[in-house]
């Protein structure tokens, strides 16, 4: 897959966001808890200072990861989806094997999935058995829960979470 990883245009402004986020703010921050522990006096025994090194390694280390996921991301568009079968992006709504519940779920990049809010990665099991699927089908899961069983009610609707 030539190191790329799927993303949605909101999960990478996301990622965007939040680097620039951190190499603004979360840097000033730092550097001034560094500049304020400094005036305690010494730092050989200064719990402070140690804290707001450590503190700037932290955003250091953000920085240099959301760099990474950036670098590596190809963004797909998926503001126009249409179609029957499940892709990355998709809009799918599910109802379990016990026909009791009903779960919708976006299928998007491992960087943005939260359960949560209803956005699961693409290298989910449950994304797995679901990508090429119609609307009708019924996939089977197995997860580390266990086996499960959905049928599929709808696909590429629009998504308003």
């Amino acid at each position: 897959m030539n190191g790329k990883m799927p993303m949605t245009r909101e999960g990478y402004d996301h990622l965007r966001r939040e680097l620039e986020r951190l190499r603004t703010e979360g840097r000033r921050k730092a550097s001034q808890a560094i500049a304020d522990a400094r005036g305690h006096g010494d730092i050989s025994e200064n719990a402070e200072y140690d804290a707001a090194k450590e503190h700037q390694a932290w955003v250091e280390r953000g920085i240099s990861e959301l760099e990474s996921k950036l670098a590596a991301a190809q963004v797909i568009d998926t503001s126009n989806l249409t179609g029957d079968r499940v892709t990355f992006g998709s809009t799918v709504l599910l109802k379990d094997g016990n026909g009791r519940e009903e779960v919708r779920y976006r299928i998007v990049g491992s960087d943005e999935s939260d359960v949560k809010q209803g956005k699961i990665s693409v290298s989910s099991p449950l994304a797995r058995a679901l990508i090429g699927k119609e609307a009708g089908h019924e996939v089977v899961v197995h997860a580390p829960g266990g086996k499960k069983v959905y049928e599929i009610l709808k696909v590429n609707f629009p998504w308003d979470g």
